[in-house]
């Protein structure tokens, strides 16, 4: 299983960002998926999860900023992430297992530095 996550950057505060997270050797329609991040100093952390049933749910922090979604043709999770601010620089990370709360499988990571 190998998960790929891809569309991090540079980008000012305000401004938007698409994470996508693609996998090979699973399908995330059938597995809860997420996206996490690792700011600099400091703990990974949950951002978004999405369940096999389509729920959602959301760190206070990114609430009504960050969407999680799914596009089961093309096996590919996205992190729609809106309104931008400098505390949101992280390393992002895509998992993925069988539940939300069994996240087995990783990704490399993407950077994302919002810029005051």
């Amino acid at each position: 299983v190998q998960l790929q996550a891809s569309g991090g950057g540079l980008v000012q505060a305000g401004g938007s960002l698409r994470l996508s997270c693609t996998a090979s050797g699973i399908i995330f329609s059938s597995n809860a998926v997420g996206w996490y991040r690792r700011a600099p100093g400091k703990q990974r952390e949950l951002v978004a999860t999405l369940t096999r049933g389509g729920s959602t749910n959301y760190a206070d922090s990114v609430k009504g900023r960050f969407t999680i979604s799914r596009d089961n043709a093309k096996n590919t999770v996205y992190l729609q992430m809106s309104s931008l601010k400098p505390e949101d620089t992280a390393v992002y990370y895509c998992g993925a297992g069988p539940l939300v709360a069994a996240m087995i499988y990783w990704g490399q990571g993407t950077l994302v530095t919002v810029s005051s």
